[in-house]
């Protein structure tokens, strides 16, 4: 049988008569200054404490809340095209959405060397999207420069996206951004992806080395700005093995068992819907081949993402959706043909997300990012990223960008 008992700390007389110290005495012009009188007043009790079965019971820490619960994003990449930013921006605007995010891929700011920069475009980007369109901009940085690999390496074994040779490179580098743009870039992802090792200089995915990366661009990122909210890589929801990859669930708490919670303020996380609805149960997912036969092929596989930060203390800290969406059929590229959905589909879909965050994980779901508004250069043939944009390349909105842009917020 549990028993709750509270336990009440007694108060002296003595306490409830004055418990402030008195203050010291001043000198002024050498005659001294009689003590101000003591006040009397009560001390705030302490909150009960909660025992069961003789064991004390830890209070629920407030919730961290540094967004709004949920806030609304759109992932822009119009990095070339600022001629093009523009009209993504009225768009953004018009659809209702308060946060834009988009990549600054580190090569092109500081990729001819070690301390040059290159801010032509950052500077354009983030005056347009904070001043002049009044938007809350989050960055993505990732993708090393050639300059930051280990040496001598061969040029086959470079990838696109691979942590430095040196990770205080990358510190500097997030240390100078936050810098240039204190108070203006509001938040900051910390890589893409890391539990994929293509991701990861096609090296096994390795959650205590991405945390070490974590922990030198967070730092960097504070010391230049403190308010600006670091936000920990979107993981890709998955359960294919190292070498490949490694299961966001795994990699999650490989994380935290590495001391990832120090380093983020904000938990990232990606949520591809595949062809469920977003209020579909990841155990019917996990159940049935039609859904995937995952868990992780559920929208609301974010619910075992947040157990585990809850199951390491976490509970108070907001997470991040930075990337989310339903991708339309298709048969061009084969690894998104299985769970494509129709226009229709994709614009209740993500409706639906947002409306199922609001009413089931208010307050710690913060940020939700919709994928995209297209780059001015996707194709249907080579790029599968058109296929889950809500606008197309020419600025044309698809079903779902009316319907985000009608739904309640």
């Amino acid at each position: 049988m549990i028993r709750n008992c509270i336990v009440l700390t007694l108060i002296s007389l003595a306490v409830l008569v004055g418990c402030a110290a008195p203050e010291q005495a001043v000198p002024v012009a050498n005659t001294a200054v009689p003590p101000t009188p003591l006040p009397t007043t009560v001390p705030t009790l302490p909150p009960p404490q909660i025992i069961i079965d003789n064991t004390p019971v830890a209070p629920t820490p407030e919730p961290w809340v540094l967004f709004d619960s949920p806030s609304y994003g759109i992932h822009i990449s119009q990095w070339w095209h600022l001629d093009i930013l523009k009209r993504d921006l009225q768009l953004t605007n018009e659809m209702g959405f308060g946060w834009v995010k988009q990549t600054f891929p580190w090569r092109n700011i500081e990729g001819a060397a070690k301390g040059e920069y290159d801010w032509f475009r950052p500077d354009k980007i983030v005056d347009r999207i904070t001043r002049e369109y009044g938007l809350n901009l989050i960055v993505r940085i990732d993708s090393q420069p050639l300059w930051t690999v280990e040496p001598h390496l061969p040029p086959e074994e470079i990838t696109n996206s691979q942590p430095p040779f040196n990770y205080q490179d990358f510190g500097d580098f997030c240390f100078a951004l936050a810098d240039r743009f204190a108070g203006q870039i509001k938040a900051y992802q910390v890589w893409n992806e890391p539990n994929l090792s293509r991701e990861w200089g096609n090296k096994s995915p390795n959650p205590a080395e991405y945390t070490e990366l974590l922990r030198v661009c967070y730092e960097g990122i504070k010391a230049a700005d403190p308010n600006a909210i670091v936000i920990s890589a979107g993981l890709a929801p998955t359960e294919t093995p190292p070498p490949a990859a490694m299961s966001d669930t795994e990699f999650l708490q490989g994380m935290y068992d590495a001391g990832a919670s120090a380093y983020f303020d904000v938990l990232g996380l990606h949520a591809p819907g595949y062809k469920a609805p977003p209020t579909l149960d990841p155990a019917e997912a996990a159940a049935d081949e039609f859904w995937g036969g995952h868990r992780f092929n559920s929208f609301r596989h974010i619910e075992d993402m947040r157990a585990i930060m809850v199951a390491n203390g976490d509970s108070q800290k907001q997470a991040a959706i930075l990337e989310m969406g339903w991708v339309l059929n298709q048969d061009i590229h084969a690894d998104y043909s299985w769970f494509g959905v129709t226009e229709q589909q994709q614009a209740e879909y993500l409706v639906g997300a947002y409306q199922y965050a609001r009413e089931n994980w208010s307050p710690w779901m913060g940020l939700m990012t919709t994928l995209y508004i297209a780059d001015a250069d996707w194709t249907p043939e080579q790029h599968e990223q058109y296929w889950w944009s809500i606008v197309l390349p020419d600025g044309t909105p698809r079903q779902a960008y009316f319907g985000l842009s009608q739904m309640e917020k």
